[in-house]
């Protein structure tokens, strides 16, 4: 299927990276699955070649690159395993709010290391006891002279056990109401005094991802690591979730292909009473099934990158794809693991990582019964 998008340098983007990976992670990717994490130099490594936050300007290191750019980076990086989402969240989440809201003495300081390599980003929302209520978070920074000072635990943080930096959300005024007009985004800088990371958190799967909790107490962080104005932190936040929430449905929509893909090529060469298991009905009806789903998820994203290339506004729209998207790649790794048979439960196979990597697709980035609510509001219920 044609896609209006990608263009003729799209497709020499993805060759050049595939390649690249096919190279440089696909032979080490169960390694750092045992160490639950990208090493550094294979950041480094994505830096040297152009990969990483390729959409900056070209004076900070970057080309300018447009959103098909970001398709082509995420849909590869799934091709290998979902436990890499920590370099979308780099170049598509992170560093934009860099971009968009940074002074130009921010923009020097961060971005050329994060294109480089030599700078992994996060950023640090979830808490405790505040996960998808971002408005009910506990984490202060009351201004003290030059500083503001720290304090509070955030948990669930992508890259949070790798990151030279983290957009940290607080709090500035703790009694503003309503409390969302109070919150405030900060850049913490690795080596903080006050700023401390936990142990890599041990998780179902994406173990490749490594996610810590952030712990700040009495941390001192200088007036000019405020990220855009006090205050309007809730605002830059709702402002970059609908491309946080599409890239999600484009990740897990990818990883939904790669499964039926890798169960297409096992049933074929599985043989049951005499004959491959692609050949009895059930089989054929399953995938069949499977493929239709995913057209009809491709075709609706497809035309959601379409929309927000061009700068639309498509909350309702992106958290539809962002909640159907995920429920459906679930429900297409039960089925896929369900046509390997006992196979399907080893961990050799692949579709026994990628059933427990898709789980968590449909709560992080906010949870599906969230996406919902949104629907709901938006067409005024």
């Amino acid at each position: 299927m044609k896609r209006a998008f990608i263009k003729e340098e799209h497709d020499i983007f993805r060759d050049s990276l595939r390649k690249f990976l096919e190279k440089e992670a696909i032979p080490y990717y169960n390694e750092w699955e045992k160490e639950k994490q990208v090493p550094r130099s294979f950041w480094k490594k994505l830096g040297k070649q152009g990969f990483l936050f390729p959409q900056a300007e070209e004076r900070y290191g970057g080309f300018q690159a447009d959103f098909g750019y970001s398709v082509v980076l995420n849909e590869e990086l799934e091709r290998v395993g979902s436990g890499l989402i920590g370099i979308g969240l780099h170049n598509d989440i992170v560093m934009p709010y860099i971009d968009s809201y940074g002074t130009e003495e921010q923009k020097q300081r961060w971005i050329p290391g994060a294109i480089r390599g030599d700078l992994i980003s996060a950023i640090a929302m979830t808490e405790p006891g505040a996960g998808s209520d971002l408005a009910g978070i506990k984490t202060v920074a009351i201004r003290e002279g030059d500083h503001y000072i720290l304090n509070g635990e955030k948990t669930f943080i992508t890259n949070g056990y790798s990151a030279d930096l983290v957009i940290v959300v607080a709090k500035t005024n703790p009694n503003a109401n309503p409390p969302h007009k109070g919150i405030s985004l900060f850049v913490v800088e690795a080596g903080t005094p006050g700023f401390s990371k936990g142990k890599k958190l041990e998780k179902i799967g994406q173990h490749a991802n490594d996610t810590s909790t952030l712990i700040f107490e009495d941390a001192r962080v200088s007036k000019d690591n405020l990220l855009g104005e006090e205050g309007k932190g809730f605002f830059y936040l709702m402002e970059k979730l609908q491309q946080e929430r599409l890239l999600v449905a484009i990740q897990s929509l990818k990883a939904a292909e790669m499964m039926l893909e890798e169960t297409i090529e096992y049933v074929k060469e599985r043989t049951a009473f005499g004959q491959p298991i692609s050949k009895f009905q059930n089989t054929q009806f399953k995938i069949a099934e499977m493929k239709t789903e995913l057209e009809i998820g491709r075709t609706f994203v497809d035309r959601l990158i379409e929309d927000h290339t061009a700068k639309k506004s498509i909350v309702t729209e992106v958290s539809m794809a962002k909640w159907w998207v995920t429920d459906v790649a679930k429900k297409i790794a039960g089925e896929c693991l369900q046509l390997h048979g006992g196979y399907g439960y080893m961990e050799e196979y692949p579709i026994a990582r990628r059933y427990r990597d898709i789980i968590v697709t449909s709560i992080y980035a906010g949870t599906n019964e969230i996406m919902k609510q949104i629907i709901a509001k938006n067409i005024g219920l």
